[in-house]
Parts: C-alpha cells; sequence; structure tokens
C-alpha cells in the first residue's frame, strides 16, 4: 500500500517510519505516483518502494526536505546503491539519490586535496586525479560507490591496518540538515558533528561537498605478489609477517574444506613503487592504460559470464570452483609466492572486473561481516567458518583484511581482523541464514567484535548496543535529535536497528 492509500483507508501519514494519526478530514499530499520506483539493495536480498529524487544542485535538495516536512514523509540517502542490505531503503518514503551531484569542485594537483560532490564516484575520482600522480587513499572493492555513501558508510579497503578508513583522509564536509541550513564540519569546527556523521549511515545530514586528501603516487603500477596459504592459520601468519612491509594485503578463503584444510585460500599483497623505480610512470599513469577489460583473454565479454557461471552457484557447483582456485594457486604460486606488477585499478577493483554478481540468481545474496580483536581473531573465526559447514550453508566467498582503530563515533574499527562472508540465498535457506547470523553474533560479541552497517542485513538492536555500547547509541541519538529534531532523516536499516 502506498502512504497515500494509507492516508485514505486509516487517516494516518508516515512520519519516523511510523503511523501517526492526523486530525480528522486531514490529508496529506502524497508525492507525484510517478516517483514510486522498486529499489533494490546490491545483495538484491532486500528491496523497497520509494519515491525518489534525484537533485542535482543542492537547492533541488533542500527542495526536498521541504517537501518531505510538508507531506509528513521521511528521507532516505542513496549513493552508489552499494549496500548489501538496507542502509539505502526507505520504504514507501521519500528516498533521494545522489548521482546527480557529482561534480569536481576544486582539485589541486600540488597539495593532492580534492573537494567534491557527494555523488562523484570512486571511479570518477581516481580518473580525474591519477594522472598528476595521485591515488585515492582509500578504495573499496567496486569503483561504483558515491563519496558521499563512502563517508556515511566510513568505508576501508585493502590497507585498512595501515591508512585507516576513507574518514581518516576526509579534511572536511558539508552537511546539509533537514531544515534545510548548511553546516561546516571538520576536525576544528562541529567536530563532534564531524565525527558522527563520517560513519553515521546518513542519519544526521546530507553530505553537500567532501574535501578529501589524496595519496601521492610515482607510478601507475603496483607490485603484487600473490601466494597460496594451506590453512587458516597459514593465512594468519602470513599477514603477521608482512604487515610492516606491505601497503595492502588481502586474503582469499576456500570455506568449504573441513578439518586440516579449513581456511586453505590465496593472499594478495601489493606495494607502491618508489620514486624512480618506474622508467616510464608518464606512461603507466595514463588511463588507457589502467581501464579494466571488458574481455577475458581479449575474446569472450565479461558480461556473459554470469551465464557460464550460474550452473555453479550451489554447495557442489561452488565446491568446485573453489578447489579449483586454489589447486591453481598452489600449483603456479606455492607457499613462498610469486611476483608481478599490475595497475593499480587491475588490483582493486575486483568487483568490476569480474560481475558475478549477476550469476546469483534472484534471491541474491547476505554478507556477513565481523571484525574482530587481534588475539581473539584467529579462534574466533576458525569458528565462524566451521559454523557455516554444519548449518549446511557454507559461505560461498570469504575475504580476509587487517584492520586499525579510528576516531569515529560508529565506528566498526578495531585493532584486528575482518571477515566478509557471502551466503548465497536459494532452496528456501534464507531463514538457516538467519538463523546462522543469530548464532555467529554471539560469537563476535564474545571476542569483543564489532560489525559494519554498509554489510549488514541481520543484525538486531540488541546486538548493536551491545557492541556499541549504550552511552555511544545515547550519544548518536542526542545528536541526531540535534541536527534532526523532527525525525524526517529515516532509513529501513535506522527502523531496523535503532527502533
Amino acid at each position: 500500500m502506498t502512504t497515500k492509500e494509507a492516508e485514505k483507508t486509516t487517516g494516518v501519514v508516515a512520519t519516523n517510519g511510523q503511523k501517526q494519526p492526523v486530525a480528522a478530514g486531514t490529508q496529506r499530499p502524497s508525492p507525484p505516483v510517478e516517483r514510486l520506483e522498486r529499489v533494490m539493495a546490491w545483495g538484491e536480498a532486500s528491496d523497497s518502494v520509494s519515491y525518489v529524487y534525484r537533485p542535482s544542485t543542492t537547492g533541488d535538495l533542500r527542495a526536498v526536505f521541504g517537501q518531505a516536512r510538508e507531506k509528513g514523509m521521511t528521507v532516505g540517502f542513496r549513493g552508489g546503491g552499494n549496500s548489501y542490505g538496507d542502509a539505502a531503503l526507505n520504504n514507501e518514503n521519500m528516498l533521494v539519490d545522489f548521482r546527480r551531484m557529482n561534480r569536481i569542485l576544486a582539485w589541486n594537483p600540488e597539495s593532492g586535496v580534492i573537494r567534491v560532490e557527494p555523488g562523484v564516484t570512486l571511479g570518477q575520482l581516481w580518473r580525474y586525479v591519477l594522472e598528476d600522480g595521485w591515488w585515492p587513499p582509500v578504495v573499496t572493492g567496486t569503483m561504483e560507490i558515491t563519496l558521499g555513501g563512502g563517508a556515511a558508510m566510513n568505508v576501508h579497503g585493502k590497507n585498512a591496518w595501515k591508512m585507516g578508513p576513507i574518514g581518516d583522509h576526509i579534511v572536511g564536509f558539508e552537511l546539509m540538515l533537514p531544515s534545510g541550513e548548511t553546516i561546516t564540519c571538520s576536525r576544528e569546527q562541529n567536530e563532534d558533528i564531524f565525527h558522527a556523521a563520517i560513519g553515521g549511515f546518513g542519519m544526521l545530514g546530507a553530505f553537500t561537498a567532501i574535501t578529501l586528501q589524496m595519496k601521492r603516487v610515482y607510478s601507475g603500477l603496483l607490485n603484487v605478489e600473490a601466494a597460496a596459504t594451506p590453512d587458516l592459520e597459514a593465512m594468519f601468519d602470513y599477514f603477521e609477517r608482512h604487515l610492516q612491509e606491505s601497503d595492502y594485503l588481502v586474503g582469499w578463503i576456500d570455506a568449504f574444506p573441513g578439518t586440516g584444510a579449513l581456511g586453505r585460500g590465496q593472499v594478495h599483497r601489493a606495494n607502491y613503487l618508489a620514486p624512480g623505480e618506474d622508467p616510464n610512470p608518464y606512461e603507466t599513469l595514463k588511463l588507457e592504460n589502467q581501464e579494466i577489460p571488458a574481455t577475458i583473454m581479449g575474446v569472450f565479454p565479461k558480461l556473459w559470464m554470469p551465464f557460464f557461471m550460474r550452473p555453479f552457484y550451489n554447495n557442489l557447483g561452488w565446491r568446485l570452483i573453489c578447489w579449483a582456485k586454489y589447486m591453481s594457486s598452489r600449483l603456479t604460486e606455492g607457499i613462498e609466492g610469486v611476483g608481478y606488477q599490475q595497475p593499480h585499478a587491475h588490483f582493486h577493483f575486483l568487483l568490476d572486473a569480474i560481475p558475478f554478481k549477476e550469476a546469483y540468481g534472484p534471491d541474491g545474496i547476505i554478507q556477513y561481516q565481523a571484525f574482530i580483536p587481534a588475539g581473539r581473531a584467529r579462534e574466533s573465526m576458525t569458528t565462524l567458518l566451521q559454523m557455516g559447514r554444519t548449518h549446511g550453508v557454507p559461505n560461498y566467498l570469504s575475504v580476509l583484511k587487517r584492520h586499525r582503530p579510528d576516531p569515529f563515533l560508529m565506528t566498526h574499527g578495531l585493532d584486528g581482523y575482518s571477515l566478509a562472508m557471502d551466503f548465497h540465498l536459494s532452496g528456501g535457506n534464507r531463514e538457516r541464514v538467519r538463523q546462522l547470523a543469530r548464532e555467529m553474533d554471539e560469537v563476535v560479541l564474545d571476542a569483543g567484535g564489532r560489525f559494519y552497517f554498509a554489510k549488514d542485513s541481520t543484525l538486531r538492536p540488541e546486538i548493536v548496543t551491545a557492541y556499541l555500547g549504550e552511552e555511544t547509541v545515547a550519544n548518536f541519538r542526542l545528536l541526531k535529535q540535534r541536527c534532526d529534531p523532527e525525525g524526517v532523516i529515516e532509513t529501513n536499516l535506522w527502523r531496523r536497528l535503532f527502533p
């Protein structure tokens, strides 16, 4: 039922995600029905129907807030739509898509400081700065995220233990409050809002301009080493041996084997080239030498891959794929590793290079990502991998990263590791996956772990309060009351986790 239909039949309007009574005979106008769209989460396991607005200026955005107050509706925000769960969904209410607010506002190629609108994507960003010898200090596995969305979720990359999340490189931002007022935030100005809006999943206001510091690079290439690891213990050992001498580290885990080979996989580590190490940096920094090929071996379009992969998206088929991948890495790399050079974009953006998501089928995936302190990570992550096997829902893609703490209020960061696990939904296994997630929550909490709103689909309010702490949640609610006293900004995630 749409909001307008609800008003007609029940005499209520949607406010703060709840149905609030209005005076008899009162009827607030709904947005135009042509704005109603079905919006999908990136994991394709959840969706919603919303009134979608696509502002291109701050004036347009201010008008959306005004309409929301007039119509008694809530507003949610959406960037590139890359959150796995319901963080960018706002069912039967208004949703702002920021992708038209995508201008580069200022760039200083001497200092590497750039000012952008929130709809600028990582892809736009690196293409704009690379030929001047700069690279974003933190990037995700896809270049399709927007910087507004990245700031709201405080995203991290394969160098999280060394460079932290993207918030550590944000110099400042402008934030529009639902009242239409715009405030400037930095580490010196509105410092409390600065540290809460970064990682605050859009609940305090809308970023309208973000200033970031880029990372100087001296080549368009990275020195990369790939190594096979026979089990999870060996993968942790590899990470610990190479933390001090690496710029990037990431591990892929085969979650199917049992005792003896549990957690076997492959680690990739990479380093920037030093000044003078690349004999022709002008050439390697050119954009045409960074673009990800659209074909495999120059012949087969990657868009065809999902059609060939889909028959393997079951436990047996994916077990075979993981076995083949691991054996190939073991034969070609061994545990000592093999080195080569690779363009920045090729190393980072695997989710754009291989469109595996399209092969999942109509039910999509739920990703579960746990962040666990270093002293408990080996034991706890071994348990998490075993739990998937015993529940009969092994995860198809598992990724290990190293992290560090950060100063942001709603942080997922800690001195430890994260394990991200993709669970394919099919054959009616959704409830089993959700039950597994509930049980894994207890393992993570027992280890002093944390979670990440950009990936979440299954957390419950009591789990969020348990890992963030009652004081942190209370402080965030106070800031939200200060920035959004009428409760105009909401999403499905907010209503689910902060009722």
